[in-house]
């Protein structure tokens, strides 16, 4: 049953990686309630996994019928119009096709053995500096920003410059409106000259690739194009770069899973799903979806036109599908099944890269550097205003050989 209180969200202030406590309850009770973010209009939060997988993948809930509302959100600005997702099908199908190929499995496959030697390089580095180091500046950031960089054909040297951008197309508090303005006009205006780059010389790349999509096949805009080069240059990175600390750090803070992972790291990818599911990347309210026509969900009609936001990492933690939820569990069974990457129409086309990735991670630091570890908890340095949660700093050493 739902009361008709509209409470604030955010909850309570995100602390390490812990879940919000009052998802729990939300899922027991009240599995869709009345939410006010900090900006925009009043939504619906689904925090059940049957609900969200509902909300993420039904037609009658759009994307496409945010536009011109004043949609729920945790930071002032609203995203920029024209992103892929801003669509519903069959536009969003016609931009998702144009860059599925990059991200199949075959061709990650054919990507990993040059992932593996960057992870390689970079722990090789890690060693001739000595123990401790700073596990994002050294191995997570680099690692997933390299990948991306050179598959979509954008310079490693310019990774302060676009990594800076991210952050603030990531902001929620931690830049002011003009500092994001600001900084979203200067990436786009970078993506334009790499795509004018292209046009005058043409590379084996996926810019190359948008670039002919666009001008000879007419199947982009302008404006698509640059906003699907955006997306992926900071979608590509991030997740990963997020997850491989936070990954670590959920490991270091149960060494029982750390040990099982280090005796046999063949399970490594059923580490990865664990992981994917156990860790709560965003801060909680997901990417709000309007219903087109009068939809019952969680036991409460939702109205057309009204708002409502998919909370995956609370249908991550959903005991109803995934006993003692709130134990890591790197054998668990039910873990592939995780929202981590979505569901739907908008299920994450990188999933495959940031699997990949995070596989490489796992396996090549515990093999590599015996007895990998925190320096301490008071070491680690936690994100602050941002949509993405993890260690901005996250000290680690390791015993000599």
């Amino acid at each position: 049953m739902t009361t008709a209180e509209t409470r604030s969200f955010p909850f309570s202030e995100p602390q390490r990686l812990d879940p919000e406590p009052l998802f729990a309850a939300l899922r027991a009770g009240e599995p869709l309630s009345r939410v006010r973010l900090p900006f925009g209009e009043p939504a619906w939060l689904a925090t059940r996994y049957e609900d969200v997988k509902v909300v993420l993948s039904d037609p009658r809930f759009s994307r496409a019928a945010a536009a011109g509302r004043d949609e729920p959100r945790l930071r002032p600005h609203l995203a920029p119009s024209g992103s892929i997702l801003s669509f519903d099908p069959p536009e969003h199908s016609r931009l998702r096709r144009l860059v599925t190929k990059a991200f199949t499995q075959r061709r990650v496959h054919e990507l990993r053995p040059r992932a593996q030697q960057i992870a390689d390089g970079l722990v090789e580095a890690m060693l001739a500096k000595g123990a401790p180091v700073d596990l994002v500046d050294e191995f997570a950031l680099p690692l997933p920003v390299t990948v991306i960089c050179e598959l979509l054909g954008v310079p490693f040297e310019d990774r302060v410059d676009f990594r800076h951008w991210s952050d603030a197309f990531l902001s929620t508090t931690k830049y002011s409106v003009a500092e994001v303005v600001e900084c979203v006009a200067k990436l786009r205006e970078y993506m334009a000259g790499l795509i004018a780059q292209r046009r005058s010389a043409a590379r084996d790349d996926l810019l190359s690739a948008l670039v002919v999509a666009r001008d000879e096949e007419d199947r982009l805009t302008e404006d698509e194009m640059l906003s699907l080069a955006e997306a992926l240059l900071v979608a590509g990175h991030e997740t990963t770069a997020s997850q491989i600390p936070n990954f670590f750090y959920a490991l270091f803070t149960h060494p029982d899973q750390l040990a099982l992972l280090r005796s046999d790291l063949s399970l490594a990818p059923r580490a990865v799903e664990e992981l994917m599911r156990f860790v709560p990347l965003g801060n909680g309210p997901g990417i709000p979806r309007y219903a087109t026509e009068d939809v019952e969900l969680g036991g409460v009609l939702v109205r057309r036109g009204e708002p409502v936001l998919p909370a995956t990492v609370s249908a991550n933690r959903d005991e109803s599908v995934y006993p003692d939820a709130d134990r890591l569990d790197i054998m668990r069974d039910q873990a592939a099944s995780h929202l981590a990457f979505g569901h739907g129409p908008h299920h994450c086309l990188g999933a495959p890269l940031a699997r990949m990735e995070l596989q490489v991670a796992l396996d090549t630091l515990l093999r590599r550097l015996p007895n990998l570890r925190m320096v301490d908890e008071g070491s680690v340095v936690w994100k602050h205003g941002l949509a993405t949660r993890g260690p901005e700093h996250l000290p680690v050493t390791w015993d000599s050989v």
